[in-house]
């Protein structure tokens, strides 16, 4: 059975044309390695991350009427960072359907969060195309279910940069310090990592889509390095 075919059944997509499905499925490095394979999932994940954006938003503004617009933000950073989305794509096991070059996929390219997190972008960006928003806003509504429910039972955290600088200048006297160890890929689909030295000590490691996102991950992992030794 054609991925795009099987994929549709599980997730209960009632696509009559699966075109874009089997593109959203497509990563750029199958392209370059096969010209004949059409077009990569870029221009869908260009697409799919406005859309869930959008809908993202949508839905914090309605379950948190009395949030401000930075409880907000955190709330939809959380779920729409490269992490967030990657945990959705985990669930749905996009990855397994995910057409790479040979290279990419022996580099483990298919289990990275930046990946797994565009590809769902990606069949978000077809499934709108094709079913329209208000089917689209259903679907997401279902398929990030544990998100958004973490999110609604949880108090807004304080920004985990924000959170870390304060540690760091009670610890050290310093603000942390951010180290970019790689940035990779196309300038429309840069990946970044990232470690975070409190101290002189490397407590945190990110990585992301943009330097932002890879700092605010390696932050996270910090603090929970910090908080484990405390405990």
């Amino acid at each position: 059975m054609p991925a795009a075919t099987e994929l549709a059944a599980r997730l209960g997509l009632p696509l009559g044309d699966l075109a874009l499905l089997e593109q959203a499925l497509v990563h750029s490095s199958y392209v370059h390695e096969q010209p004949a394979g059409g077009q990569s999932n870029q221009r869908l994940e260009f697409l799919g991350d406005a859309v869930i954006s959008l809908i993202v938003s949508e839905m914090l503004w309605e379950r948190f009427p009395d949030d401000d617009e930075g409880s907000l933000t955190t709330r939809r950073a959380a779920i729409v960072s490269a992490r967030g989305l990657s945990r959705i794509a985990q669930r749905l096991e996009l990855g397994s359907y995910l057409r790479l070059g040979l290279g990419a996929a022996t580099t483990g390219e298919r289990t990275r969060n930046s990946v797994l997190a565009a590809t769902f972008e990606a069949v978000c960006g077809a499934v709108y195309l094709e079913l329209g928003l208000e089917w689209t806003r259903d679907w997401l509504r279902v398929v990030a279910g544990p998100e958004l429910d973490e999110q609604f039972s949880v108090a807004v955290p304080k920004p985990a940069k924000s959170a870390l600088q304060e540690l760091s200048y009670a610890e050290s006297g310093r603000a942390p310090h951010y180290r970019l160890l790689s940035d990779e890929g196309p300038p429309h689909a840069r990946h970044y990592v990232v470690e975070v030295l409190v101290g002189g000590r490397v407590l945190g490691r990110g990585e992301g889509r943009s330097r932002r996102e890879a700092e605010t991950e390696a932050a996270r992992h910090a603090l929970e390095e910090l908080a484990g030794a405390g405990s």
